[in-house]
């Protein structure tokens, strides 16, 4: 799906013609212009002075579909590790617009470093979403290969893959590639070094990279006013480039700013960092509870801000949208949780010895002894066995 979207610097041209989509687009308020927004939580088209986004019926339908269907799979995940079929799960539940809206920005060509939560990007780029359960079923360490999507693997380790994406930019400049990267990372991230080396880098090095905070709130339990004392997207003035802070429940204003990042980088003008202002409505991950720290009035607050609720609120004012529409979506995420249960029940063990495979090049001492010392404890329990 490719949505037009333009860094609108100057006035509309009198007489321009609008789409029937946005004839009720409002401007938006003086003094709020610090969040871009295009999509309010009632479901109101509103313009912003820097960005603008034009979609068609059929891509506002394509938005809220890919919106529904990665909320469902999420829910489908967070249900087999409750079963016991997944010894982990990190819940997108809340921060659906920001991954569709920002992962529908990509071109083919450019390539995405993820943290662990971003279930709604790889949907974007074409990862089965049943491969992304492997590594949660701990039956490998990610089912697909990064470079049939461009889609990096899962990275576990809190803001690493920042730096990651900062020297793949690099050499995408080198290269002269008509390419951008976009690395996403959480407040919580925001705190580590690896994250402020990255900015020096990209920044130095005139990047083609867009730096992607999904500011949820929340770092497990510590909440964001405990890790900065300004909005996390102003820390880039200090490294010499952009930022932007975007509603992350808004998926348009979310496609537009990204847009508008991601092409700014291809065109060779550096790095941009896009905060999206969202919320996380479920736990850290499913080993959590965050009823011990915050209060469910905060969480009903942030109800009425649902990413989904003023897309299809958007969609059913218009007319954009019918019974039989949504009612077809409906049995089509089903359909996909029945596909996921199935693929993850399915999935077979690895075999013992495969962890050691695929650590070295060209082998090393010793992860050969500790194969060895591990091939040993395995044929203990068999030798166990046979003397009972």
């Amino acid at each position: 799906m490719t949505v037009e979207s333009t860094a609108a610097r100057k006035p509309r041209r009198s007489g321009a013609k609008r789409s029937t989509t946005a004839r009720d687009t409002k401007k938006q308020p003086a003094g709020q212009t610090e969040l871009v927004q295009l999509l309010t939580p009632e479901g109101e088209r509103v313009e912003h002075p820097e960005y603008a986004i034009d979609p068609t019926p059929e891509e506002l339908r394509g938005l809220y579909r890919d919106m529904v269907l990665t909320r469902r799979f999420d829910a489908e995940a967070t249900t087999l590790q409750r079963q016991g079929e997944l010894g982990l799960w990190a819940s997108l539940l809340g921060q659906e617009a920001a991954q569709i809206g920002s992962g529908r920005a990509l071109h083919d060509a450019d390539y995405v470093f993820p943290t662990y939560r971003e279930h709604g990007v790889a949907w974007c780029r074409g990862v089965d979403p049943t491969n992304l359960l492997g590594m949660f079923r701990g039956v490998n360490h990610g089912g697909w290969d990064p470079n049939s999507n461009n889609f990096h693997l899962y990275t576990i380790v809190i803001g690493s893959q920042t730096l990651h994406a900062t020297g793949y930019a690099m050499g995408v400049a080198k290269d002269g590639a008509d390419a951008a990267v976009l690395a996403y990372f959480g407040d919580g991230a925001s705190s580590q070094g690896d994250v402020a080396e990255s900015f020096t880098f990209s920044a130095v090095y005139n990047a083609p990279v867009v730096f992607f905070c999904q500011n949820n709130q929340w770092a497990i339990s510590e909440p964001t006013e405990k890790q900065t004392r300004v909005p996390l997207y102003q820390r880039a003035q200090g490294f010499g480039f952009p930022g932007v802070r975007v509603d992350g429940n808004d998926v348009l204003a979310c496609l537009a700013v990204t847009k508008a990042a991601l092409e700014r980088a291809r065109t060779g003008q550096g790095p941009m960092l896009i905060e999206a202002f969202t919320y996380r409505m479920g736990a850290h991950t499913t080993s959590d509870d965050p009823t011990r720290y915050r209060s469910p009035e905060e969480r009903e607050l942030w109800e009425t801000k649902d990413p989904i609720l003023r897309l299809r609120t958007l969609l059913t004012r218009e007319g954009l949208a019918d019974d039989a529409y949504f009612a077809d979506l409906e049995r089509e995420s089903d359909a996909l949780a029945k596909r996921v249960r199935d693929a993850v029940r399915a999935m077979p063990d690895p075999e013992d010895m495969a962890m050691f495979e695929h650590i070295y090049a060209d082998g090393h001492a010793l992860v050969d002894e500790e194969r060895a010392q591990f091939a040993e404890y395995q044929a203990s329990f068999v030798t166990a066995e046979e003397g009972i």
